[in-house]
């Protein structure tokens, strides 16, 4: 099985059981790639090392990649039983830093390398078996089962990238040789770089939902420009090249630096490349498992920050306009050429889909026209930072892929690198990093007088978003006092002459309540699983204030801002922490809190026992759970099966309040009678929903 040249499936046509086949070849191989990456690590103790102090060991890498498919299959419904809840918590989520500077200095028990080995082949075992057994059609679409393990493939992918790029940056004498990941051999010089005048015209980007290929969220939609005419180098920036720029003290001297690059060249204390080696007798280049003399006419691999720094040098010396390409002269670039896309080629068109080796080459290996590299060998930057089409939906079952990303702080890398493979050696793919961020990435530059359009609005658009940011920081309505307020109101009276240390504050959406919260408590932890409330709390919270935009009739939109700064929040502030979980799933970190406020989640819960159960161990003694619902029971969050109320039991009635009192008793005592606290969602100027949760307190015993 040649585990070189696998190619993404095309989920639209072909007969359903060569299709099943297909996919199982694709699975197995995706994940025997993977497991050669980790074959490269010297012992067990090096996948506990920190390769990056920005980043996790790879040893939680090594364990999230299986986790992923059994989270998404739960998520999706397509399984209803988990391999090892403890696992799939402590790997769901990575360190996905906000700043360059922003160090994780939290302890993690780790498990050993062979119990988690041990949970790859547990999970490898399972997704076999539902690709063996899964009902299947074509098309495969967003909806299907099958869209699900396909995310989990295409994932696993992108992490043979990432994974690889930390491996990179592990101690040398921490790695060894495998002949799967051979190197190039062909170095030298390279040629002299020079402009090539490229046409303009217009650019098409985005699928549409009925593309036989999987995609990523943020491929889908729509996007139209006409690009000006523009010259860019014939060839990706060589190490030979880039020296120019270190020896002329490029790294000393700020004028070529933005000032986030600046201020991260100093943190970093950079002075070259990362990847490069400085030895006495003359410069090293490591690649992932070796190193070698620096291959002059290689791609010479940096973030965003240094070939930025590169071109703003090149263009005082040169007295041209020199930049780094935008997403949409790259993709104009592109288009001039017939490039076959994948899974379509016969052969890789350039140095991908690790077709070739497990390393870069020379700049002048791939022809394109009269230009190179235009797809493989590393990704490009760009100057653009990623922004969701027009038409931009997320994927429900993994929301937080793209919208993260969504904050003029990711600049978008297009063409791939050497070992890009699967969605990511698409024509449509899209991924973007911080600007700090390193990949298998080098550059090239064009010259442009054209300004670089930066597609940032400043004001939260996504309907649920917005109707949540209202709810929670907005004006009431129809004389209904703020809900999150009034609930947190009620919490902080209920810890009077009780302990108010610590509180957490479970399926916080927006994070009104946590800051409300923070009055009282020395600290408070909110968790979210939708990335999109996450994100907009922690974006309160960093920033201070929030712009959305609320419909009020058809198009017509109103613009808003919130501060906590206005809703006299600004003391709580640094007392709260806002952090993505699955609420049916905890980590295990999140315990020891005097009070649990849950609002308006149970019945949005996959499995509200499983929540109820276990919540008591989180709790110091004599604790507080907080629980506020309507009780709007449905199957498309809760399987019928879950719901602890809304039922008939033996020709009876069964309410939510019975359930709760039956799954929390053994725990649990109930404080005083239930009360009813409203809450009004604006929808449009004209509709508004008007809700009553039901709000019981209960004590640990």
């Amino acid at each position: 099985m040649d585990l070189r040249k696998t190619r993404t499936t095309i989920l639209s046509e072909g007969d359903p059981e060569q299709k099943r086949q297909e996919i199982l070849e694709y699975f197995h191989k995706t994940f025997d790639i993977d497991e050669k990456l980790y074959d490269t690590l010297k012992e067990d103790a090096t996948f506990y090392l920190r390769a990056d102090r920005l980043r996790h060991p790879l040893i939680f890498y090594f364990g999230h990649t299986a986790t992923f498919f059994i989270n998404k299959l739960t998520i999706a419904r397509v399984i209803d039983q988990r391999i090892n809840p403890r696992f799939e918590a402590m790997f769901a989520v990575g360190v996905d830093e906000m700043s360059w500077d922003d160090l994780d200095a939290t302890h993690y028990d780790w498990p050993a390398r062979s119990a988690v080995k041990e949970y790859r082949d547990a999970a490898r075992t399972l997704v076999d078996g539902l690709i063996r057994k899964l009902p299947l059609s074509l098309p495969i679409t967003w909806e299907s089962p099958w869209w699900a393990i396909m995310m989990g493939i295409e994932h696993e992918r992108i992490h043979l990238e990432t994974s690889s790029v930390l491996i990179r940056q592990l101690p040398i004498d921490q790695v060894k040789p495998d002949p799967f990941w051979a190197i190039c051999n062909d170095t030298g010089e390279p040629p002299a770089n020079e402009l090539i005048p490229v046409s303009g015209g217009k650019i098409i980007l985005g699928k549409p939902m009925d593309h036989p290929l999987y995609g990523w969220d943020n491929e889908y939609g729509s996007h139209e420009a006409n690009v000006a005419s523009f010259a860019a180098s014939k060839c990706l920036v060589s190490n030979r090249e880039f020296l120019s720029f270190v020896e002329d003290g490029g790294y000393r001297e700020s004028r070529w630096w933005t000032e986030e690059g600046w201020n991260w060249r100093n943190f970093r204390a950079a002075e070259y490349p990362l990847f490069w080696v400085k030895r006495p007798n003359g410069w090293g280049l490591r690649t992932m498992l070796e190193i070698i003399d620096l291959p002059w006419n290689w791609p010479v691999e940096v973030n965003y920050l240094e070939a930025k720094a590169f071109c703003n040098w090149m263009a005082a010396k040169t007295n041209r306009a020199i930049r780094l390409p935008s997403e949409d002269e790259w993709y104009r670039l592109r288009d001039l050429h017939d490039i076959p896309d994948q899974p379509y080629w016969d052969s890789a068109p350039g140095n991908i889909n690790l077709e070739y080796c497990a390393s870069s080459c020379p700049v002048d290996h791939f022809p394109f026209g009269n230009f190179f590299d235009i797809v493989g060998n590393v990704w490009q930057w760009t100057e653009t930072p990623i922004y969701p089409f027009r038409g931009f939906n997320i994927h429900p079952w993994y929301d937080d892929f793209s919208t993260p990303t969504f904050d003029t702080r990711h600049n978008l890398i297009k063409g791939g690198s050497w070992i890009s493979t699967g969605n990511e050696a698409t024509r449509d793919s899209r991924y973007a990093f911080r600007r700090h961020f390193f990949q298998h990435a080098g550059f090239r530059y064009i010259e442009s007088a054209a300004p670089v359009e930066v597609h940032q609005d400043q004001y939260e658009t996504d309907a649920l978003g917005s109707q949540y940011c209202d709810a929670h920081y907005g004006d009431g309505h129809f004389g209904v006092a703020n809900f999150p307020k009034a609930v947190a109101e009620i919490c902080l009276d209920l810890v009077k002459g009780r302990a108010h240390r610590a509180a957490l504050d479970v399926g916080c959406a927006v994070g009104r309540a946590s800051f409300e919260l923070g009055r009282g408590f020395d600290s408070v932890v909110g968790l979210d699983f939708s990335a999109r409330f996450f994100q907009l709390a922690v974006r309160m919270r960093d920033e201070g204030y929030l712009r959305y935009a609320l419909p009020e009739e058809g198009e017509i939109v109103s613009y808003h801002e919130a501060t906590l700064a206005g809703l006299d929040l600004e003391a709580a502030r640094e007392k709260v922490r806002f952090f993505q979980a699955d609420a049916c799933n905890l980590p295990e970190k999140y315990t020891g809190y005097d009070l649990i406020l849950a609002a308006n989640l149970i019945d949005r819960l996959y499995s509200p026992r499983r929540f109820l159960e276990l919540i008591h161990e989180r709790l110091n003694p004599q604790g507080l759970l907080v629980i506020a619902s309507p009780y709007t029971w449905s199957e498309e969050f809760t399987p019928k099966g879950d719901w602890l109320g809304g039922f008939k039991e033996a020709g009876e009635n069964v309410t939510s309040l019975e359930g709760l009192e039956r799954v929390l008793a053994p725990h649990f005592r109930r404080l005083g009678e239930p009360r009813e606290v409203p809450l009004v969602i604006r929808e449009t100027r004209r509709k508004y929903q008007h809700i009553i949760s039901e709000l019981t307190v209960w004590e640990l015993k």
